[in-house]
């Protein structure tokens, strides 16, 4: 059975951070997913014998690491997915890049479409049909060598949009093959490539609690291997986000 990470568990919200590699859902029951196994982890807990419910508000790509919200009941679960629907809950994320933004600083704006047949999103002219706008924030917090690490807040969610986004500006995420990256994602702990990671994790989310409505930070600690990257600071990073 895998393992749970959980970060918070508060009535009916379950916040864990997800692994990567792992798809959030939308597999065969037969294959692993953090789906299945929250609520193998829901139903050894409170010995639940029937069905177990559980709402998916929100979702992360399966080589992204990091925060992932889901619902124990329907209520919630709606009460949720109209905080993401409405853009009313806050979304920062670390990506360790190849290359570098030319400023520290910075907004992305593209308009993206999704590639016919494939799992891919491109950038394309505004006046493209289907297009969909996305924009994000990023900050350049570190430097080292050909490899930047970037804090990155979202603005919109669409698919694949921080991959595609600094990839089509020449900073692909380490990782990222589908977008172009010449690395793989080094296992830090194995000292071996990791073929299932990027460089990209969901570091904290910031919401309002579906029952009391009062304010809710949520963060990820960083997978082990990325202290293969060396970025001394990046831990710490992660605790003062937002503020």
């Amino acid at each position: 059975m895998i393992s749970v990470d959980i970060l918070c568990e508060d009535g009916p919200l379950l916040a864990v951070n997800k692994p990567a590699g792992l798809p959030t859902q939308g597999v065969p029951v037969a294959l692993p997913s953090l789906e299945s196994a929250v609520k193998a982890y829901l139903k050894d807990k409170y010995q639940k014998p029937g069905n177990v419910y559980l709402g998916i508000p929100h979702r992360l790509d399966r080589p992204v690491s990091g925060v992932v919200i889901f619902a124990r009941n329907s209520k919630a679960a709606a009460r949720l997915a109209e905080q993401f629907r409405l853009r009313e809950v806050r979304k920062w994320y670390l990506a360790v890049t190849e290359g570098c933004p030319d400023s520290t600083a910075g907004m992305l704006s593209d308009w993206l479409l999704k590639e016919p047949e494939l799992a891919q999103m491109n950038v394309v002219p505004a006046e493209t049909p289907g297009a969909k706008l996305a924009t994000l924030s990023y900050r350049l917090l570190e430097r080292k060598g050909d490899r930047s690490l970037l804090l990155i807040e979202l603005h919109t969610g669409r698919m694949h949009q921080i991959r595609v986004q600094l990839a089509s500006r020449g900073w692909p995420i380490v990782g990222d093959r589908r977008y172009g990256a010449a690395s793989a994602f080094p296992d830090a702990a194995a000292e071996l490539e990791h073929p299932e990671a990027i460089a990209l994790h969901a570091a904290r989310l910031d919401l309002k609690h579906p029952v009391r409505y009062d304010p809710v930070s949520l963060i990820a600690p960083l997978p082990l291997s990325w202290s293969a990257f060396e970025f001394p600071n990046v831990r710490s990073i992660i605790a003062n986000l937002g503020d």
